[in-house]
């Protein structure tokens, strides 16, 4: 088992909250980081993929946990809704018997959508959810990972630690980030692209929505999966899918919860509000993902095509980001663009100031592809180090407090 960064985090949480969720997209490790709690903690493991389980959960949640007493994982918790009454009463039971209740369930579902709405028609307040993502670079190269910062200093220590070619970089992203991918190196990325995606739309989709086309969700995909990196812009996809405007928003809002996309808004700051483009940006949460729907399959036709930008962006985008959820660390993110196309990829807000960050394909760049930095001079936070971050093996200045670093700093 590849070693992941959140266990610490849920194992924190384990004496502090009676119920954990861990949610995420499927195939991410949630079950095999169970399993490994289960073992390490003592805590008993059922899974609603079981059909009889299932069942009893189902028709009888009460008798279910009875049989199945705590402290119990119980995964794939989204099959059986009923049961968040029945471990909301026995979480409640516990504390009023016993005066604590904490470290009794911890639940894991690939459908967040489900897993809310039951949360928030009961567990309020007694539950500490993680999500948890795909592997990460740091992660599957067996480094320890922290929450990327901007210190030049750490980030060229970092860099020198794990040394990736640009080839390297273009091969990872092609081959996605999802843990059997590199517990198998021998299993084909097209293959396992392939059988997930059966299954999502098999056991995630259609438990959702009647799905009377599947290829037109399929098709939704592929096209959402081409604009990574790019504004939403519904009309866009409704135009190339042929689907209404409701329609798109209610399949995004499936791909969100699920764990397949995500969302980065624009900044928002009254001194340069006015002049701001409104619409998020749209990623891929895993770029091997994105580029089998967008049928890339290999990295020299990635490198050769117009979606190696988007692709490089998104790897960068997303690795920061894993990088604070995987530590349980909290950070503003957000992107700028003005109405003159003066645009920063990704701005990190952490301690009163702004960290602007730049994300490239290429390994060669000079101050103007930094030149969008002075849009926000007039913000009300001050402006931290900021950097601009490419396929470069080694840093360099671009201007004063302005870096250009290699990926592997992340």
């Amino acid at each position: 088992m590849i070693p992941r960064t959140v266990l610490p985090c849920i194992e924190h949480d384990i004496p502090l909250k009676p119920v954990i969720l861990i949610t995420g997209a499927r195939q991410i490790g949630k079950t095999t980081l169970c399993e490994l709690i289960s073992k390490k903690h003592d805590f008993d493991y059922v899974t609603l993929a079981d059909r009889s389980e299932k069942m009893l959960a189902r028709k009888d949640p009460d008798m279910f946990l009875k049989i199945h007493p705590a402290p119990l994982i119980i995964d794939e918790v989204q099959y059986a809704k009923g049961l968040f009454e029945a471990i909301e009463a026995a979480v409640d039971k516990a504390k009023f018997e016993t005066g604590h209740n904490e470290g009794m369930y911890i639940l894991t579902g690939s459908q967040a959508y489900r897993l809310m709405e039951g949360i928030s028609e009961s567990m309020a307040g007694r539950i500490s959810i993680i999500d948890m993502s795909p592997l990460s670079m740091s992660e599957i190269e067996g480094r320890e990972e922290v929450p990327f910062r901007v210190d030049f200093e750490e980030n060229i220590k970092r860099a020198a630690s794990l040394k990736m070619g640009v080839n390297d970089i273009f091969g990872r992203i092609v081959r996605g980030s999802y843990p059997e991918l590199y517990q198998k190196p021998e299993l084909k990325t097209s293959k396992f692209y392939s059988d997930y995606l059966d299954t999502y739309l098999a056991r995630d989709v259609s438990e959702i929505i009647n799905l009377k086309d599947k290829e037109k969700f399929l098709t939704f995909m592929g096209v959402v999966a081409s604009l990574t990196g790019q504004e939403l812009v519904y009309e866009t996809i409704c135009k190339a899918v042929g689907v209404s405007k409701p329609t798109a928003e209610s399949w995004l809002g499936i791909l969100q919860l699920g764990g397949i996309v995500h969302l980065l808004p624009s900044y928002n700051d009254r001194s340069v509000i006015k002049s701001v483009v409104k619409r998020p940006k749209l990623y891929f949460w895993d770029t091997g993902l994105a580029c089998y729907l967008s049928k890339i399959y290999d990295p020299e036709t990635l490198r050769a095509g117009y979606l190696g930008g988007p692709m490089v962006e998104t790897y960068i985008i997303n690795e920061i980001l894993k990088s604070y959820s995987n530590n349980a660390e909290d950070a503003g993110f957000y992107y700028y663009r003005d109405k003159n196309g003066n645009e920063i990829d990704l701005i990190l807000v952490r301690d009163g100031k702004l960290s602007l960050i730049e994300c490239k394909a290429g390994m060669t760049y000079d101050s103007t592809d930094v030149k969008a930095f002075e849009r926000l001079t007039r913000s009300n936070y001050e402006i931290g180090p900021s950097c601009l971050i490419c396929l470069t093996e080694k840093a360099y200045p671009l201007r004063k407090g302005v870096y250009a670093l290699p990926i592997t700093s992340i």
